[in-house]
C-alpha cells in the first residue's frame, strides 16, 4: 500500500470520546464528540467471553463501571475483573462510570463527570459503529472511526484471535469500505504487522509507540529512530507517539526542546497522530493549553491528534488552519 498523503488540516479525534465531559467510551460521549466536530472517534476495543468485542479502554471492568457491587465474587486472584471473564450479557447488566482508582473508588479527575452518576453502560463495537453511522446519517456529517485493538497477545493466551474479531465486525458494519474514513491502531508491532501482512487489512494502520521509543527519540539518537521508522513504514501508514516522545524537556534558559520524530516520521511518509491533549492534565514541559496546541500543531506539523476535549482541539485547528 502506498504511503497516506500527509493531511493538509490536521485531524482532531476524539480521545475515548469527548471524554473530558462525559464517561469514556460510552455512546453519549460519542455522540457529543460528533455533535461539537471532531472528525475521528476512537474505540478500545476487547473481548467478552462469549468473544463479542466490547469497547472499553482496558481489560479490565472495575474502574469504570459498577462490576465490584453487582458481581463480587468474579474477580481473579490479583483482584481484578476482567472482560474477558464476563458474557456479553453478563457486561450489558453493568452501569458504566467516569473512571476511579479502583482499590479507592476515587476518581481520576475530580473535575469531570461525577462517578457512579446517572446511567451509562458498556456498548459493543457493532453498537457503537452501527450508531455512528446513523449520526452520520442523519447530520450529513463524515466522522471517521479509530478502534484500537487491546493487547492481542493477552487475548491470543486465552485463544482469541481479536484483530480477525474486530476486523469481521468493520467490514459487517460496512465500515471496511474504501471511502469510509477509518484507522486502525495498535500498540503491539508484531500484531500491527499481522494484520497487514497476514490477515490482508488494507485500511490505513497506526503503529502506537510504546514506553521503549522513549529512546530513541532523544538526542544523539537518530540514526536508531531512522531505523526503527523505516521497519515500521513497512507495514503501517503513521505512528501514534504519546506527548512524551515528542516534547522532551526545557533546557537551561527555558526553551522547549523537542524530538526529531515527527519530522523523521514526515520524511517517510508516515502520518504522526500523538496522544493525549488533556485540559486538566497538562505535559509538564508545556505551560498552557494554548502553547500544547501550538506546539504539536504549528512548531512539529503533526498530522492529528487524540483529545479529551475535542471542542477546544477542534477551535484550534479551525483558528490556525481555517
Amino acid at each position: 500500500m502506498p504511503p497516506l498523503p500527509l493531511t493538509r488540516q490536521p485531524i482532531v479525534i476524539a480521545h475515548r470520546g469527548a471524554s473530558g465531559y462525559l464517561p469514556e467510551h460510552t455512546l453519549p460521549a460519542k455522540a457529543y464528540a460528533h455533535a461539537i466536530g471532531a472528525d475521528f472517534l476512537e474505540q478500545d476495543v476487547v473481548l467478552t467471553k462469549d468473544d463479542v468485542p466490547v469497547v472499553l479502554h482496558d481489560i479490565y471492568l472495575d474502574s469504570v463501571s459498577d462490576v465490584a457491587g453487582r458481581f463480587p465474587e468474579r474477580h481473579r486472584a490479583d483482584g481484578r475483573f476482567y472482560a474477558i471473564d464476563f458474557t456479553w450479557a453478563e457486561i450489558q447488566q453493568l452501569r458504566a462510570s467516569e473512571r476511579f482508582h479502583h482499590e479507592k473508588g476515587t476518581p481520576i479527575f475530580s473535575g469531570r463527570f461525577p462517578i457512579h452518576a446517572s446511567a451509562f453502560a458498556i456498548p459493543s463495537l457493532e453498537e457503537e459503529l452501527t450508531f455512528i453511522a446513523g449520526l452520520n446519517k442523519s447530520t450529513g456529517r463524515n466522522t471517521g472511526i479509530y478502534p484500537e485493538i487491546k493487547q492481542p497477545a493477552f487475548h491470543r493466551k486465552a485463544g482469541k484471535d481479536i484483530s480477525r474479531i474486530v476486523l469481521d465486525v468493520i467490514d459487517r458494519t460496512g465500515w471496511g469500505e474504501p471511502t469510509q474514513r477509518i484507522f486502525i491502531q495498535c500498540f503491539e508491532a508484531d500484531e500491527t504487522r499481522r494484520i497487514r501482512q497476514e490477515l490482508g487489512c488494507r485500511l490505513p494502520l497506526i503503529q502506537l509507540l510504546a514506553s521503549e521509543w522513549k529512546e530513541r527519540v532523544q538526542p544523539g539518537q537518530l540514526t536508531g529512530l531512522e531505523k526503527a521508522l523505516d521497519d515500521v513504514r513497512t507495514y503501517a501508514d503513521g505512528i501514534g507517539p504519546a506527548l512524551t516522545h515528542l516534547l522532551l524537556q526545557r533546557d537551561a534558559d527555558g526553551f522547549l526542546q523537542t524530538s526529531p520524530l515527527v519530522e523523521a516520521a514526515h520524511q517517510r511518509g508516515l502520518q504522526v497522530h500523538p496522544w493525549t491533549i488533556r485540559r486538566d492534565e497538562l505535559p509538564q514541559t508545556v505551560e498552557s493549553l494554548e502553547t500544547l496546541h501550538s506546539t504539536l500543531f504549528l512548531k512539529l506539523g503533526v498530522d492529528g491528534v487524540f483529545s479529551d476535549f475535542p471542542d477546544l482541539t477542534v477551535a484550534y485547528v479551525k483558528s490556525r488552519f481555517g
